[in-house]
This record gives structure tokens, sequence and C-alpha cells, in this order.
């Protein structure tokens, strides 16, 4: 069964899951960070998203598979994990599992506001807190642009007085990357988000090096297009020089070409998996592709 078939299979049905070893990683292979240009803290290089993998309902088989999933996350050195309202139960999901998650010191809570008007807005980022369960996000984003310049004056103002430390934006579609290059041009953002992967990199040519200029960190966002990339790749050959930056698999191939951007901070691949979670956290450890390998990575995915 292909990765992106699996991944919607078990999203629908609960199957039992198991936890790779903690120590998979150890040795000299390194946890891979990237600072915020902000703050200077510095986050893992890989993350989680949350949409589609984590809504589902009251269903209490599915809900252990997704605290195993989160514990591993953990486990292997994961820090931001990233919501919506928008992502059907997602949200109360994700409060569940950290209730049973040890060692979740390292979170890095992201979660978005998505509605119109700015009471409206804060009443969803305060429901977005109580279903989370935790006192306060570290990253609050407009969640695609929805009513940006309402929702921009109640982050920063709960930014000031400490109720969130970021304030973020994010698109996932392309037709409004003219109006985001504006508004980052205008306002000081900590955090943008937006679509990258190995065949869609429109954002190279502007939004990417804006970032970089104006000192924004970058969250990557559908960064294996959906599914699709497995769907196209997973029957071709990984090519053996992959190694030669501690890539195994086809999930590290197209995670690591998007870290290896220095414009960008972290991706956030979804999985429901345990072990495609491990594949996912691989990504970010050991050697990434220089700018050379980087042209070597996209010619060949052009000609096989």
């Amino acid at each position: 069964m292909k990765r992106r078939t699996l991944l919607k299979y078990l999203a629908s049905i609960s199957m039992p899951v198991y936890i790779l070893p903690t120590n998979l990683f150890a040795g000299n292979r390194h946890h891979i960070k990237r600072v915020i240009p902000s703050s200077k803290e510095s986050i893992p290089v890989i993350g989680m998203g949350s949409w589609l993998t984590f809504d589902i309902g009251d269903n209490q088989a599915a809900l252990s598979s997704r605290i195993q999933v989160i514990q591993h996350f953990f486990n292997q050195g994961g820090g931001i994990i990233d919501s919506s309202p928008m992502y059907g139960s997602s949200e109360h999901t994700i409060g569940q599992c950290l209730k049973h998650i040890n060692n979740d010191e390292t979170l890095f809570a992201a979660t978005k506001v998505w509605t119109w008007g700015k009471r409206a807005g804060i009443e969803q980022m305060k429901n977005s807190q109580s279903l989370w369960g935790i006192d306060s996000f570290k990253l609050m984003q407009i969640h695609n642009m929805l009513d940006w310049e309402d929702h921009l004056e109640t982050l920063k103002e709960w930014k000031s007085n400490g109720h969130i430390h970021y304030i973020g934006i994010t698109t996932s579609h392309g037709r409004r990357h003219d109006e985001l290059e504006q508004v980052l041009n205008s306002e000081a953002f900590d955090f943008v988000q937006f679509t990258y992967n190995v065949i869609d990199r429109e954002v190279e040519k502007r939004l990417l090096p804006l970032a970089q200029e104006r000192g924004i960190a970058v969250i990557i966002n559908r960064p294996f297009r959906g599914g699709d990339l497995f769907e196209l790749f997973n029957n071709k050959p990984l090519p053996v020089w992959a190694g030669d930056f501690d890539c195994h698999n086809w999930a590290q191939f197209f995670l690591k070409f998007i870290v290896s951007h220095p414009a960008v901070t972290c991706t956030i691949p979804a999985t429901s998996n345990v072990a495609h979670m491990d594949e996912n956290m691989g990504a970010g450890v050991g050697q990434l592709p220089d700018n050379k390998m980087r042209q070597k990575m996209t010619r060949y995915l052009e000609n096989i």
C-alpha cells in the first residue's frame, strides 16, 4: 500500500501502532535546529502538522494511536506542533494526547485564528487554548490571511502582554502570494507559513528571499504536496548518492530538500503513523544537502 493511501486509511480506522526505539538517532548524528530571527530562540527543523491526520472526532482507538505518534515525535526531539480551528477536531485531539504525554517540555505550540471579526477571533483563540489544555501558545498565526488586519491588532496586544510569544501569518494558496508579499513588507511578523516542496518552488523567487531579508522565520506546509510526491516517486529508485546527506527514504529526500534552504526555519509534515513519523524525524538529523546537491536532487526528479 502506498504511503498516501495508508495515511488516509489509518485516519479512518483504528489500528495498532508500534513505537520504535527512542535512541534511534543517538551517537554523532545531531538534531538540526534553526534560529527564530526575532528572538534567537532555536527550534528543530522538523515539526508536526495535524491537518486531516488528527481530525478523528471521539474515536478512542484512533486517539490511542495519535498519542503514540506525538510521544514518538517528542522522543525523537520534536518541537513545534501546528494546528488550526479549520482542522475539524484536531485541536481537541492534540489536547487529549498531551494529557498522556511524557517529556513534552519541548512543545512549541502553534495554532491559528480563522474567522471574521476581532471579537470572534478572540473567542476562537481562547477556545483553542482550552482545547489544547495549555497556558499559552508560543505562536498564533492568522490562517490564510483571513481578516488579517483585525486579528493582527489583537495579536500585537496579546504579544505585548505575554499571552503569546510570536505572531505569524499563513497561506497555502499560490494565488495569495502577491498579497502576502505586500503584507510582509508592511508589517512586522515573527513567522510566515506557506507551501514549498521539491516541485512547488515558486516561493524561491520572492517570498523566501523576502523572509530572509526581513528576519522572518519560515514554516513550510504541504511538504509532501498532500501526499502527491509519494504517488509520483515511491516506485522510483532512491538515488544511491542520497546517503551522502544521511537520506534513507523518499520522505527524508523531500524534507531535507526543504529544510536545506537557508531561509526555511522548519517544516510540518503530518502523519498518523509512527513508522512514518520516524522517517520524517530522520530528516532532522545528520547532514543536509548543499546548494550543488539540491540542484542535483531536482534534476534527478525531473529525469526519472
